[in-house]
């Protein structure tokens, strides 16, 4: 059974719905034959490889708030995370432009390190406060899971897996996917958002049964 991830590493419901997808997972009776596959999707693609605003500055901006409004937004993120067992600090956040970490997961991921690689960027964007559009960065990240740092600065210094990641989105699209995260199984259900984990076990087990 096939679980296909839409999701974007700046984007923090996307982290606790990986994490309640997870949780979900481990409850599930088919948890053995099941095939996760990490698809990208770029909430901004505009957005700056080094911003010179603020998460807070950018969500006050983006929907007419004020900087105080949207840190209580973050901090509302922030509390949501807590309750999913992660651990997010808002205000350290670098905004930047997630092409380069999609395309260090699509990297992992001929290693069968995807996984690996969207929790470590995950926790350098929302706790650690790392930009992932930095090269040593991202090369940092990398070696941690294992990669040879050679390859990715290749990659980075070159267009590879641009193609595939946009691709992913072109695909969420035809879809008809509002937004991320979205938990597409065999192509046929779909779970959209940070739902609890026993929305994930009870799709993923309709879907199995079928």
């Amino acid at each position: 059974m096939k679980v296909e991830i839409w999701s974007d590493i700046g984007c923090p419901f996307c982290y606790i719905g990986k994490k309640n997808f997870e949780a979900g997972v481990s409850e599930f009776a088919g948890k053995d034959d099941l095939e996760v596959i990490y698809r990208s999707f770029q909430l901004d693609p505009t957005a700056k490889k080094e911003p010179d605003e603020s998460m807070a500055e950018l969500l006050a901006k983006k929907y007419n708030k004020s900087v105080k409004e949207a840190e209580i937004m973050n901090s509302q993120v922030a509390d949501a995370a807590k309750a999913a067992g992660l651990d997010f600090n808002m205000e350290k956040v670098v905004p930047s432009n997630s092409m380069d970490a999609h395309r260090l997961v699509k990297l992992a991921s001929e290693e069968g390190k995807e996984g690996e690689a969207m929790n470590r960027l995950y926790k350098a964007y929302f706790t650690d406060g790392l930009n992932v559009a930095d090269t040593e960065t991202l090369v940092q990240i990398g070696t941690e899971i294992g990669l040879d740092s050679d390859k990715i600065r290749a990659m980075l210094s070159d267009d590879l897996y641009k193609e595939k990641v946009i691709e992913d989105q072109n695909v969420a699209n035809q879809l008809g996917a509002q937004g991320v995260p979205l938990f597409v199984i065999n192509r046929k259900y779909g779970v959209s958002g940070a739902q609890p984990p026993e929305a994930f076990k009870e799709a993923l087990t309709k879907a199995y049964e079928e």
